[in-house]
């Protein structure tokens, strides 16, 4: 174990600041700083307020994560930090600290895609990743699904989003039934008390003339319209809004089609292992129908303990480990923070470095 190298990871693409510390597929630290209470009462995250935590956040969580580990940033092998995609601004925050410890303690920084890392983490969970594999990645800004060949060269974008993603669609429903910001834990700990079946809600982009053009695709919009027209006519009749039996039906209809999706890309592909990662990962539904369904189909679901499905520090250090021990060139000191970064650039290699 000491062989394998010591790799230290920096998060900062939304409202998480986070630093994490790894040797091989070990956890050995994992410091997080939220930032997710100044954003509850705007009902969602306000870059600046997001970029000024985390400039207020990462020198302390950086000495939580090293004293954690008992080591010192000596230490450390190389720093991977999350280059992109993410705010602006708050990626600016992690990629500018990452070039400070890399300069101060001449370590290699290696900027890493923030997607890739949310399928890297669960290396610590479960051990090294079979590959060819299939990904689901669900969060606030990206639901996607991912085919991974070799996660260190890149990964195949099957399908992605084409409007609201599923997390972005848990905060707005969450809001439509007065339930505080995140959205996602507060709807499946009300999902527990009703009946996933008492409302039909839409599954989007599961119709016949829909999969021609949008198999592995999702749009969870039209769902987010549904339960608030469902609930105006509820309001307008005078009638008290179920919140527990919406919040059931809604949860069931996105996990319905994300799950389906999932395993119909496992089936086509004839690949058998199915990781699923992002903050919605952590929804306890989700990761019941997945595991229920994908039995019935010989598929085995990995799936990071909660902890680590939300954006952390050790998710990018856990992608960093996987790079450096593939032999990946490092970055380039003039790393560029990519809020646009797409899916297909699992790191930025020395020749994607600006001039």
């Amino acid at each position: 174990m000491a062989d394998e190298p010591l790799i230290l990871g920096i998060e900062t693409s939304c409202d998480e600041t986070g630093v994490g510390i790894v040797r091989g597929h070990t956890l050995l630290a994992d410091a997080l700083a939220s930032s997710v209470e100044e954003h509850a009462r705007f009902g969602g995250v306000v870059p600046e307020v997001a970029s000024r935590a985390h400039l207020e956040a990462i020198v302390p969580t950086m000495d939580r994560a090293l004293k954690e580990a008992g080591v010192t940033i000596a230490d450390v092998d190389a720093i991977a930090v999350t280059s992109g995609p993410g705010l602006a601004g708050a990626l600016l925050v992690g990629v500018a600290a990452a070039k400070g410890y890399a300069v101060a303690a001449e370590k290699p920084v290696y900027g890493v895609n923030h997607l890739a890392a949310h399928v890297a983490v669960d290396t610590l969970e479960h051990g090294p990743l079979p590959e060819p594999a299939i990904a689901l990645l669900v969060s606030g800004g990206h639901s996607s699904l991912l085919r991974v060949d070799d996660l260190a060269r890149g990964v195949v974008p099957l399908g992605a989003t084409i409007d609201d993603a599923a997390g972005e669609a848990f905060d707005k429903v969450a809001r439509l039934l007065g339930l505080p910001f995140p959205g996602g834990p507060y709807i499946d700990r009300e999902a527990r008390a009703g009946d996933p079946a008492s409302i039909a809600f839409p599954r989007g982009l599961t119709a016949a003339k829909d999969l021609a053009g949008h198999r592995f695709d999702f749009s969870f919009s039209g769902l987010k319209t549904a339960v608030a027209r469902w609930v105006e006519a509820r309001q307008r009749a005078g009638e008290p809004v179920p919140v527990a039996d919406v919040a059931a039906s809604f949860q069931e209809a996105v996990c319905d089609v994300l799950v389906g999706k999932a395993l119909d890309a496992c089936r086509g592909s004839g690949i058998d292992t199915l990781v699923i990662g992002g903050g919605v990962a952590a929804n306890s539904r989700l990761r019941a129908m997945a595991e229920q369904r994908a039995a019935k189909h010989g598929v085995r679901v990995r799936t990071p303990r909660p902890k680590l499905c939300t954006d952390n520090g050790a998710m990018v250090a856990a992608l960093g480990s996987h790079l450096v021990a593939a032999g990946v060139a490092p970055s380039r000191l003039d790393l560029p923070a990519d809020s646009a970064m797409p899916l297909t650039v699992v790191s930025v290699g020395p020749q994607e470095g600006t001039e």
